[in-house]
């Protein structure tokens, strides 16, 4: 078992919980407040959300009582960890934003990074995939 757990849990198939009521489900589930203690970003796309705590939780846990809450199974959400990874997608980047500056910015500890190893930039996206030398710095 890896001694390096994911801060974020997904939750799939939230299409019959609106973004708010999931919110409200989490905090009561956690008893944590939603914005102070964690953040919420719904992938309307793939019928998803993500849950990152920016308070230490044990997400194992916290998976465990979401898959047992009676308002969960209801609608049929289901909740996993996020894995990790050393690769992220950051997107609405400027056409004019060079790769060095990318490297710059995603290697800067203030904005919650750490040394990168490649950076791939896709202008006609407007969006570019940052791949760090460890986990660490993709937060």
């Amino acid at each position: 078992k890896s001694t390096e757990t994911s801060p974020s849990v997904v939750f799939e198939n939230i299409q019959g919980c609106t973004p708010k009521c999931l919110c409200m489900l989490l905090e009561n589930i956690s008893g944590l407040a939603v914005d102070e203690d964690f953040t919420v970003e719904v992938i309307p796309e793939i019928n998803a959300a993500v849950a990152t705590f920016t308070k230490s939780i044990d997400a194992e846990e916290f998976v465990k009582k979401c898959s047992q809450n009676k308002r969960v199974k209801e609608f049929k959400v289901t909740a996993r960890l996020l894995e990790l990874t050393q690769s992220i997608k950051a997107e609405n980047i400027p056409a004019s934003v060079s790769t060095d500056y990318i490297t710059v910015y995603f290697e800067s500890a203030r904005n919650g990074g750490g040394p990168v190893s490649d950076v791939q930039l896709f202008p006609e996206e407007n969006s570019a995939i940052i791949t760090f030398c460890d986990r660490k710095g993709n937060t």
